[in-house]
């Protein structure tokens, strides 16, 4: 190359590289007033919702009776069958508006927080057919029967340990604090039903499934909700299983596979938190990446005692997450959707009536969780 057009071209390169360095420095200046400037009132459209069950007309009255007014909940399917069907969905969905409730997100039959040990439908995790292809129409199926409904979204899991967890502490006022501790973990067998999954393979089953179904949410305009591995793991493997989603590098990549303004997560802020070595710090430009790509359709909105690997789960007034910068993060990247408490702290205290339990046990922690959330809400809007 001659020594003058060398030279050119280092200099333009020298240019190009400050003009890039000055637009980053930009980008974070902005991103930096950004977060300095409090979210005006009208950020906080997050809607307080719940999950929890039985989808009854006794448990939506409870809902209702808390202030709950946007639900995820499951269809009574008949038969073992692998979907709803479109009657089965408005019938459920039916039952919500009786108590003035908004069905916004749909728990499905299959795909759900199970270990693979005792999961009932394997197919699409084990990745083997025909049982795969059976569960990928199912699943197909559900979306397209809830756009018929109007159900805008469908929570789901990939998940093979299902969500692993070590002895309960105690926890204020005789609760127990559910939670991980990795060097206590003693897993009932070296290996589960589906053998060593490397990370390449679970990526490849992930794939598979994701380059199917995500066509489906495009043509539906349903919205899939993917829930974060619960806990992470350590790299390779926990009974013979990489938790490929169980990092946050890992929820990255996952969100771009097919990318789709219909895929994306179910942000369990707990189990995010539990993948993270100092989520206190480290939880709120997680918030951010995904927020700012659109890729939160629901939030569990839960706090941690601890990081990944041990870790407990705690009311969230007392965990060491600060709550009301997190609420202060999902409205700043423009979060809309519900913020709903998750793996409250466990107590035997079943709403009773008429000498019959009508709602899981743990009833009073969700009420507690209820108000709690609704009080940060109003306050931020409020003061903001």
């Amino acid at each position: 190359m001659h020594r003058r057009t060398f030279m050119l071209g280092s200099g333009a390169a020298a240019s190009l590289l400050v003009i890039g360095e000055a637009a980053e420095a930009q980008t974070r200046q902005t991103q930096s007033r950004r977060r300095a400037t409090p979210p005006a009132a009208s950020q906080y459209r997050m809607k307080l919702g719940c999950q929890s069950m039985p989808s009854t007309d006794a448990h939506f009255e409870v809902f209702a009776r808390y202030g709950v007014r946007n639900i995820s909940a499951r269809a009574t399917v008949a038969d073992g069958r692998m979907y709803p069907t479109v009657a089965e969905l408005t019938t459920l969905k039916q039952m919500a508006e009786r108590h003035e409730l908004s069905l916004d997100m749909l728990e499905p039959e299959i795909l759900n927080s199970t270990h693979i040990d005792r999961e009932r439908h394997p197919g699409i995790m084990l990745g083997q057919d025909p049982d795969r292809e059976r569960e990928i129409e199912a699943f197909a199926t559900t979306l397209r029967n809830c756009a018929a409904v109007g159900i805008p979204c469908v929570k789901y899991n990939m998940s093979l340990l299902g969500v692993l967890r070590t002895a309960p502490v105690e926890g204020r006022g005789g609760s127990k604090y559910f939670g991980w501790d990795l060097a206590k973990a003693k897993p009932a067998t070296p290996l589960t039903r589906a053998g060593r999954v490397d990370a390449t393979e679970f990526w490849k089953r992930i794939t598979y499934f994701l380059d199917r179904i995500v066509p489906i949410a495009n043509e539906t305009k349903v919205r899939i909700a993917c829930h974060p591995q619960d806990p992470g793991t350590p790299p390779g493997g926990y009974q013979g299983i990489d938790n490929v989603l169980g990092t946050i590098e890992g929820l990255k990549r996952f969100v771009q596979i097919n990318e789709s303004p219909y895929h994306g997560l179910n942000f369990c802020q707990g189990s995010v938190c539990e993948n993270l070595t100092d989520p206190a710090n480290q939880i709120f430009d997680v918030i951010r990446w995904f927020g700012e790509r659109k890729k939160i359709f629901n939030v569990h909105f839960r706090n941690i005692h601890g990081a990944r690997n041990r870790f407990n789960e705690t009311f969230p007034d007392e965990g060491d997450i600060d709550m009301v910068r997190a609420l202060r993060t999902y409205a700043e990247v423009g979060y809309d959707g519900m913020i709903m408490p998750d793996h409250v702290p466990g107590m035997d205290d079943p709403l009773v009536v008429d000498g019959k339990p009508v709602w899981t046990p743990r009833a009073e922690n969700f009420a507690f969780c209820y108000g709690y959330i609704r009080g940060l809400l109003q306050s931020a809007q409020r003061s903001a």
